[in-house]
């Protein structure tokens, strides 16, 4: 499929989806809510990719809805955006419902529906340039992107609300203390870094990833006795896999290379 602002890249079994528009800071445009789902349902079909990488193109990772669009669109801006959400959300559920890791490499800035796009990742590897603000009160905007659903559980109320009436932003270092980001690489090591762990998914255990990405989804919903049963239903699913055999053989193999010595 041919795409108009984002690029989609396939190579050992890592699908990177780059929003490319880099001349507006890649912000959220109708164009690329679309481009967005339409590469998302793309690479969770595809059953040659196993992991799936979200980045931006230039300085920035998404610097938020684009603004100019808003400006041109204000006497049907609630038909605009809700045309532009659509695909955005849909884009956001498809991923975090997808079996296969998901990493966002923000490389720069991620404001308003960036920063709610970057936290939705199962990991979030950020270049220690990247910014993080929600900036939606700016505009006079409430939230959207999931930004309610996953900032609450990731930093709690307090610090949610905070982000959201301050406008504060994180540097790349605070963040990951807060919680919202995994791991931190200086800008120049930021390219290779964001390679390994995706190459590092990209051969492991998919099944295994897939069925624990849908537990830990389904945690805050269930009770412990029901959470319980979904684990044992999954863990023994797993265990009919390749992924688990190879897993335990290679474990059992190297439990008899060692040696105890006692005192």
């Amino acid at each position: 499929m041919n795409y108009e602002t984002l690029d989609y890249e396939i190579a050992e079994g890592v699908a990177t989806l780059t929003l490319n528009r880099p001349d507006a800071f890649n912000a959220l445009s109708r164009a690329l809510g679309r481009d967005l789902f339409h590469a998302a349902v793309e690479a969770d079909e595809d059953r040659s990719v196993r992991c799936i990488v979200v980045t931006g193109a230039g300085k920035a990772f998404c610097s938020g809805g684009d603004v100019k669009d808003f400006a041109e669109n204000l006497e049907r801006i609630g038909i605009h955006i809700k045309q532009l959400t659509t695909h955005f959300h849909g884009a956001i559920s498809r991923l975090a419902r997808s079996p296969k890791p998901v990493v966002m490499a923000v490389n720069g800035v991620a404001a308003g529906a960036g920063m709610s796009l970057a936290i939705t990742g199962d990991l979030v590897l950020a270049a220690e340039s990247a910014r993080f603000t929600l900036a939606y009160s700016r505009l006079g905007a409430a939230p959207d992107g999931s930004s309610t659903y996953f900032l609450p559980r990731l930093v709690g109320y307090r610090r949610a609300m905070e982000l959201y009436l301050t406008n504060r932003t994180l540097g790349a270092r605070e963040a990951m203390d807060w919680g919202l980001v995994n791991r931190v690489v200086p800008d120049a090591d930021f390219p290779a870094a964001v390679a390994i762990l995706a190459r590092e998914l990209a051969h492991g255990p998919t099944y295994a990833f897939g069925r624990a990405k849908q537990l830990f989804h389904q945690s805050t919903q269930e009770s412990l006795e029901t959470q319980m049963e979904l684990e044992a239903q999954a863990i023994a699913a797993s265990g009919h896999t390749e992924d688990f055999r190879a897993g335990v053989n290679a474990f059992v193999k190297k439990l008899g290379q060692v040696t105890f010595r006692g005192e």
